[in-house]
């Protein structure tokens, strides 16, 4: 009776721990979980398992692991929203699977991404017929992000809306893209009063208009 007694308070303790940790960690959905937030997701559910299974063991020996995984992962959630760098290495980078109706193969290749598992994502979208995809987009996260042609889409000219600048940074690779240098982007953005680039927050561009969202 003591044992079960034991049992029950720490996993009181435990739910109320796990509950805290992923609180302060913040708000993500699961299927937007990074690699590495899966990992410390996991590893604390054990130990969480381990310290109410063993009653024998010091609670705390279990507690200062969690607290410190938990440690950890914020302070590299806070590098990642200074450094575009290390939230590349971290996350990972979109993938554009389907380019203006074009499957990219060397780019499903790359992933390690077959057609079972594109036509599979587009099914669970309720698409499908793969020509009715102008871009598909494989995330960090493994989810597929869709956008459908429209009926009254210039076929010859299709768009995509890309970030130009994020976090004061410029995406040189989105310039490339779309044709454009880094000169043109400056140039534009100074005629509309942003001549600091590492101000702006957010950049895009599509069919002439640029949103600019400047940080705080």
């Amino acid at each position: 009776m003591e044992n079960i007694l034991l049992i029950c308070i720490r996993t009181v303790i435990m739910y109320v721990l796990i509950l805290l940790i992923f609180r302060l960690m913040g708000k993500r959905e699961i299927g937007e979980l990074s690699i590495l937030d899966l990992v410390v997701f996991i590893m604390i559910a054990e130990m969480a398992v381990v310290a109410i299974e063993d009653t024998e063991s010091s609670l705390w020996d279990t507690i200062l692991p969690m607290l410190l995984l938990m440690v950890i992962q914020i302070l590299m959630a806070i590098i990642s929203l200074k450094s575009q760098k290390f939230r590349e290495i971290v996350d990972g980078k979109p993938t554009v699977i389907i380019n203006k109706g074009k499957i990219d193969e060397a780019a499903m290749r790359k992933q390690r991404y077959n057609f079972n598992d594109l036509l599979l994502q587009l099914r669970e979208k309720e698409i499908k017929n793969v020509a009715d995809v102008e871009f598909a987009i494989l995330e960090p996260s493994g989810k597929l992000s869709v956008i459908k042609k429209e009926n009254n889409m210039n076929h010859n000219q299709p768009t995509m809306t890309l970030p130009l600048v994020l976090d004061g940074i410029i995406q040189e690779d989105n310039l490339a893209e779309m044709n454009k240098t880094n000169l043109w982007l400056r140039q534009q953005l100074k005629k509309r009063g942003y001549p600091d680039i590492k101000k702006i927050s957010y950049c895009s561009y599509e069919n002439g208009y640029f949103f600019v969202d400047v940080k705080d």
